[in-house]
């Protein structure tokens, strides 16, 4: 539970939800500390550690999973968020008897890497394991689910809903922001995202040099972590760009890092529906993105897609030909079901409509 977008969605709708009547525990994947922990503590959350999932091992965590399932026969509900992966761990809460299995997509696309026949075998092995089929976009959903809900239940599109009023735009924040990165007078091109192979960063650092070089006083700030960063950073110096070119690290205050930005980019290789994109935009930000993005985020009509088969330059123009004034976008947001207040209570009946669906067949059965 880092600070990554999915994380920060599930975590949105967490704080929003009435937990004397819902509660979320967590199972995740890795063996240290998130920064999502402590809070998810004070929420009155469990966290639950489990192996990583890697092909080699899937019997030995088949077997965890059963286990786990085993000792805690309190769950009733189990709301997946590992795209295909989900398959294995759906599998397990069916076998339990777990009563309600939402299997939640996040990703149109995988790319292409040695773990890729791996992964579409835990996308075909997803079967009749979920009784309940979410998605972050229709893209999204019908590219992990595809033929199987055609007939059977309805793809659910729950958004990657953010607090809107969290992000208004605020002129003595921004102040602020710009001071502490020194950027006074200077176009400030931003983007949040984890230095992996799907956020694209060494085609990003391409665009920002085609930028820099008809306007030598931009500054591009990169927000995240991850294990392609030592590359980039190198990139950057072979370039000439230190000077440019900001590396922030993980932030817990992206609501008010974006109020010190003109533009956002986002040149992605594949995505589901970026919770980034909907705060750029509850940010009022314009924001330039790749054409792998599902037209769905543009929520408020200030998103600009291009190809990632264009020239770096292509992307340059359009981010020098844009207009930076920041906008008040929170109706919008609100209007299309993009705010947490909302889409917190929406999910919260939901569960408890499915509890209870399922508690009245059972007392049916017997």
């Amino acid at each position: 539970m880092n600070r990554g977008g999915l994380e920060t969605m599930i975590m949105n709708y967490y704080r929003q939800m009435d937990r004397n009547s819902i509660q979320f525990d967590f199972m995740v994947h890795r063996s240290g500390k998130g920064h999502y922990d402590d809070e998810i503590i004070a929420l009155g959350g469990r966290i639950h550690h489990m192996p990583q999932i890697r092909p080699g091992s899937y019997r030995l965590y088949f077997k965890r999973l059963d286990a786990f399932f085993a000792e805690h026969p309190e769950y009733a509900l189990v709301h997946a968020h590992i795209n295909e992966n989900s398959s294995f761990v759906l599998r397990a809460a069916r076998k339990a008897g777990v009563p309600c299995r939402i299997a939640h997509s996040h990703l149109s696309d995988l790319g292409i890497d040695r773990k890729l026949p791996f992964r579409l075998y835990a996308r075909h092995f997803m079967k009749d394991h979920p009784n309940g089929y979410f998605a972050c976009s229709r893209k999204a959903g019908e590219w992990l689910f595809g033929r199987r809900i055609q007939g059977q239940r309805p793809l659910i599109v729950l958004h990657n809903a953010v607090p809107v009023q969290e992000f208004a735009f605020q002129p003595e924040v921004r102040r602020s922001v710009r001071d502490e990165l020194d950027a006074e007078g200077r176009l400030v091109i931003g983007h949040i995202g984890r230095f992996t192979h799907q956020k694209n960063h060494e085609y990003l650092i391409d665009v920002f040099q085609a930028v820099h070089r008809q306007n030598p006083k931009a500054l591009l700030v990169l927000a995240g972590e991850g294990e392609l960063k030592p590359g980039i950073e190198r990139k950057v110096e072979k370039l000439g760009l230190t000077g440019h070119v900001r590396f922030l690290g993980v932030r817990s205050d992206i609501s008010r890092l974006l109020q010190g930005m003109d533009l956002f980019l986002f040149p992605s290789r594949f995505e589901g529906l970026p919770v980034v994109l909907i705060e750029a935009q509850a940010a009022g930000l314009r924001c330039i993105v790749s054409d792998a993005v599902t037209t769905e985020a543009d929520v408020t009509g200030r998103l600009q897609f291009v190809s990632l088969q264009e020239a770096p330059e292509v992307w340059a123009k359009r981010i020098l030909e844009t207009t930076y004034e920041h906008e008040d976008t929170s109706e919008a947001l609100r209007r299309h079901g993009y705010d947490t207040g909302s889409m917190a209570k929406w999910l919260s009946d939901y569960y408890m409509n499915q509890l209870a669906a399922a508690a009245s067949q059972g007392r049916q059965a017997h």
